[in-house]
């Protein structure tokens, strides 16, 4: 049967190739989608382990983390419980720098763990009402080093020094003293979040629930999934590639069904010898639905591969590659070859439905 199928696709080359575009574009699209969504939680985990924090607590029911407000003296109180080694208050100042509207500028307490963890490899740490810290990444982009100025919110500030993190967004930002950071952002005494380092003996999930219990009013984050579902952008990700992925089951399937249903329309001669020969109906009825999933399958692979390298066009196109790199794992890719061969199931049923559905005797009579 092999055989037979491969020849009936070499036969309507046009055809075949029709429908297979039509669904690795669709197969692309969610590739390029669940990349995005995967780079995003890759990004929004270093939102949350700042200086190596095993948890991230921001104001709760706000779309954007980082527009989170939370009192700093709420270190204070997290460090006086038994769970918590260590507690310190960071102020996030977005689109702060004019030269890259990406960068975020960290306000940090000089003596929280999050600074003391910074590897300044040129320059000074030295923070002052004046000084910045910039990431390597953010260094090398703007060509700064020791010295040069670097204006945030409008105002001058001298580089002290150059460190690197492993963090993207602090690699990609710069660091001033808290203080600074709040008379910036006109914020008295307030903070974005604060980053936690559980006691040693503390797992992750059990100090993340204790402390949702002892904080009303406040998000717990210890995971990227959480992140990315607390953020209002990782939320239309997922939901536009469950949208997007219901639409090529769709289109794609409608596009499969028409297509074999005129496949079969034309081969009714071609059918009927198989069946006078000694071909049962349910065997029929495989060739045709095999002949659907093999244009899926072909289409689905051209997909994956459109995708990988859509991906990326489709993060310039948006706008965010500066800040989410796509990530294609094998999970992505299995989940779109998977769309794929469903697209070729539904719409191989009612061409195989049909193939069965009609006698051999009309079929030899070319009715």
């Amino acid at each position: 049967m092999l055989g037979l199928i491969v020849t009936n696709l070499k036969r309507h080359k046009a055809r075949t190739f029709a429908t297979a575009t039509g669904i690795a574009l669709g197969v692309a699209t969610i590739v390029a989608l669940l990349s995005l969504g995967s780079g995003l939680q890759r990004t929004a985990a270093g939102l949350i382990h700042l200086g190596d924090a095993d948890l991230g607590v921001f104001q709760s029911g706000v779309e954007d983390p980082t527009a989170s407000v939370l009192p700093t003296s709420l270190a204070a109180r997290l460090e006086r419980r038994p769970e918590v080694a260590k507690a310190t208050p960071l102020l996030l100042v977005v689109e702060a720098v004019p030269q890259d509207p990406a960068a975020i500028v960290f306000g940090m307490d000089p003596k929280g763990f999050v600074a003391q963890r910074l590897v300044v490899g040129q320059g000074s740490p030295t923070l002052g009402s004046r000084r910045v810290l910039v990431g390597d990444k953010l260094a090398s982009e703007l060509k700064l080093r020791p010295g040069s100025t670097l204006r945030i919110k409008k105002r001058p500030f001298t580089v002290a020094g150059i460190y690197h993190s492993g963090v993207f967004f602090e690699d990609a930002g710069a660091v001033v003293d808290l203080r600074v950071a709040q008379r910036l952002e006109q914020r008295g005494a307030d903070a974005t979040t604060i980053a936690v380092q559980l006691a040693p003996d503390v797992h992750n999930a059990a100090g993340a629930k204790s402390l949702r219990r002892a904080l009303p009013g406040t998000q717990v984050i210890g995971t990227a999934d959480e992140a990315t579902r607390a953020g209002a952008n990782g939320q239309l990700v997922g939901k536009t590639v469950d949208i997007i992925a219901a639409l090529a089951l769709i289109v794609g399937g409608l596009g499969v069904a028409n297509t074999m249903a005129m496949a079969v329309l034309e081969r009714k001669r071609e059918l009927a010898l198989l069946s006078a020969v000694g071909w049962r109906r349910v065997r029929i009825a495989g060739l045709v639905l095999a002949e659907g999933v093999a244009t899926s399958v072909i289409g689905a692979g051209a997909g994956l591969i459109l995708g990988i390298f859509g991906a990326d066009w489709l993060g310039r196109g948006l706008g965010v590659s500066t800040v989410v790199t796509p990530e294609v794992t094998p999970w992505t890719m299995g989940q779109a070859l998977l769309i794929g061969v469903l697209i070729g199931v539904l719409g191989g049923l009612y061409p195989a439905w049909r193939s069965t559905s009609v006698s051999t005797t009309e079929l030899l009579g070319g009715a």
